[in-house]
């Protein structure tokens, strides 16, 4: 009788577990994308970062924090902010890390926000526009009103940049990273019904939002050109994140049980998926580029619709209106 033969099978089973795990962790590890190695520090830059208590934004509070920056986390659900501050702090020993009260999904939030930073800083280094919501249900309205995806994706993320540019203008060279994703190619300005009150497709409504946040970035890179303050676009690619939540896989446990052990390889982690984000916050190389789109630490050239000037001065003359922004400093 062979040795191989007497081994059992739980053994093998084991083992062949164990190989897969392994091979499992090789092809996350290659397909996640470049780390930012940069040696870039990052004392005396005040930061603000939204969305903030989890996924994307808390890895790039995390990474900001530990290269010495001073950090404000907006983000609308406090309790959850100060869990993530917790961590952060403990960890990197960075105790200029801070929660403040921004709900991206109130306009009267943001300027409450804005307020309360103005009133505690006196210069803002790096804005990230981090928060996102994806695939709302049907109905789910911002407190003015927008529906949910481009109010809180779009909408929020511009009035709040808006009347922060006095102070990111004054700290010059001063960054803006936006967050979108290669959805945007399949997304539509619906001139016609930007607000999808006649008709909604979630899939179609998250679509637009993040073509809104290309054409956002476009068009504010143009009026920004010779201020020292930069603003890029990132797509830090499919991540495990809270974003989801509202897709239907997510809701069930048995499809999360299959689902997710098939797709972890594939799925940058938070982590992984903040990198991105770093590179553009802090690389030295990047102080006079704006207006790019970036996946991956890499400049990708944008859809035919993203590099529409004039949909960018259309969809920005909307914005305006509708969050009741008078004057742009």
């Amino acid at each position: 009788m062979s040795i191989a033969s007497k081994i059992p099978l739980p053994v093998y089973i084991s083992s062949a577990i164990c190989g897969l795990f392994g091979v499992s962790v090789l092809i996350k590890q290659k397909t996640g994308g470049d780390y930012y190695e940069g040696p870039t520090r990052a004392e005396g830059k005040v930061v603000i970062v939204t969305g903030a208590n989890s996924g994307i934004g808390k890895e790039t509070v995390w990474e900001l924090a530990r290269r010495g920056a001073k950090v404000y986390m907006a983000c609308k659900d406090m309790e959850r902010c100060e869990e993530a501050r917790k961590d952060i702090v403990l960890d990197t020993k960075n105790k200029y890390i801070y929660c403040r009260s921004c709900d991206l999904a109130s306009l009267d939030s943001i300027r409450k926000f804005v307020n309360c930073f103005k009133s505690e800083e006196q210069k803002l280094d790096i804005l990230v526009n981090n928060a996102g919501v994806m695939r709302t249900p049907k109905g789910s309205k911002t407190k003015e009103g927008f529906e949910m995806q481009l109010g809180v994706n779009h909408l929020g993320h511009f009035l709040l940049t808006n009347l922060l540019l006095d102070y990111l203008k004054k700290s010059a060279p001063s960054r803006i990273i936006n967050l979108s994703c290669i959805s945007y190619k399949r997304g539509k300005i619906n001139k016609d019904d930007l607000n999808s009150t006649l008709s909604y497709d979630p899939a179609t409504a998250y679509e637009q939002s993040k073509l809104a946040n290309v054409l956002f970035t476009k068009e504010l890179a143009a009026k920004l050109a010779g201020s020292g303050v930069t603003v890029n676009v990132e797509n830090p690619g499919v991540v495990d994140t809270d974003l989801v939540r509202h897709m239907g896989f997510s809701k069930s446990s048995f499809a999360s049980i299959i689902f997710k052990p098939l797709t972890w390889p594939f799925v940058r982690s938070p982590r992984q998926g903040c990198q991105g984000v770093v590179y553009l916050a802090l690389d030295p190389a990047l102080e006079r580029i704006s207006g790019q789109y970036f996946s991956n630490i890499r400049v990708e050239e944008v859809s035919r619709e993203a590099a529409d000037s004039e949909l960018g001065k259309w969809l920005w003359r909307v914005s305006e209106k509708w969050t009741r922004l008078t004057s742009v400093s």
